[in-house]
């Protein structure tokens, strides 16, 4: 939980960004098998992890997600 916070403003940001990526990288996955995957980026991070969450905290936590506040 460290590593998040030096990347981003509180917790209750760093959910909401992970959460958010999370469904990126979801629709980046579903959108593979059908060949349109130019909307969502690919994960950014080498990870073990299926578990698109996982995948999501782990970019935040090496500071591969920008973010603002509407």
């Amino acid at each position: 939980m460290d590593r998040l916070l030096t990347n981003v403003d509180s917790n209750y940001a760093s959910v909401i960004v992970a959460a958010k990526r999370a469904r990126q990288i979801n629709s980046y996955y579903h959108n593979l098998g059908e060949g349109t995957f130019d909307e969502f980026p690919p994960p950014m991070v080498e990870t073990a992890s299926k578990n698109y969450l996982t995948i999501a905290l782990e970019e935040v936590a090496a500071g591969k997600i920008k973010y603002s506040y509407r």
